[in-house]
């Protein structure tokens, strides 16, 4: 009898260890349609944000008015109806909550106030600010009506030589403040809104002490923005 316990237990192992095997896969494979439902689900909710987006959007006055709100005070802005590709991806980002806690990361006293770089909100990447974005651009909407007047609102982009089509920052945005300093980027620029109250705070800011860099020693942060109630 002694003779077979050792056979008869190593047959038992490798039931145990195919069961076992078969139980791996199972689980394996449980795991991997649990992932697939996740993502599934993911994709789904990224579809009903997108529409919701795209209805909030559709809603909007053809000129809306968002409020710039920072800690140096709020800038009103008023998106204008003949640059709609701008606006509307403006408005996106300000509702999707984009540019809370961006900087403005580039202030010329005497000229303009850059902001709309989302690498501005991480210190460690200082080196790298004003080279973000949302991973896209802006076709050109220069239209010959909307000029670089004081407080006009208008898209950052690379220069020509590397983008001669002139499009624009998916993201970053200037606000001028000296309308003779900016009048030579009139027909080159796309300008997309203007500052209806808190001129004041343009120049506040503009007046900020900056390094040799024109990034401000203080950071001049955008709290939200949101639409004007």
């Amino acid at each position: 009898m002694k003779r077979y316990i050792i056979p008869t237990l190593a047959i038992l192992a490798a039931a145990l260890l195919v069961i076992g095997c078969g139980g791996r896969k199972k689980a394996g494979a449980g795991a991997a349609a649990a992932g697939a439902e996740a993502d599934s689900v993911a994709a789904q909710q990224v579809k009903e944000d997108s529409l919701k987006m795209e209805k909030k959007i559709s809603e909007l006055p053809e000129e809306p008015v968002f409020d710039i709100i920072t800690n140096c005070g709020t800038m009103t802005v008023k998106l204008y109806s003949g640059t709609p590709k701008h606006r509307d991806n403006f408005a996106k980002l300000a509702l999707d909550g984009f540019y809370n806690g961006i900087l403005f990361h580039r202030v010329i006293n005497g000229f303009m106030i850059q902001a709309g770089d989302p690498l501005s909100k991480d210190e460690a990447q200082k080196s790298m600010w004003g080279t973000g974005g949302p991973g896209y651009t802006i076709p050109a909407e220069i239209k010959p009506e909307y000029n670089h007047k004081k407080g006009a609102l208008a898209a950052a982009r690379r220069g020509d030589a590397a983008n001669p089509y002139r499009e624009s920052s998916g993201s970053q945005f200037y606000i001028v403040q000296d309308e003779r300093a900016c009048a030579q980027l009139d027909g080159a620029y796309t300008v997309f809104g203007e500052v209806t109250e808190g001129i004041p705070v343009i120049d506040k800011i503009a007046r900020v002490e900056t390094d040799g860099r024109d990034r401000p020693l203080s950071p001049v942060k955008i709290i939200t923005i949101k639409l004007h109630e």
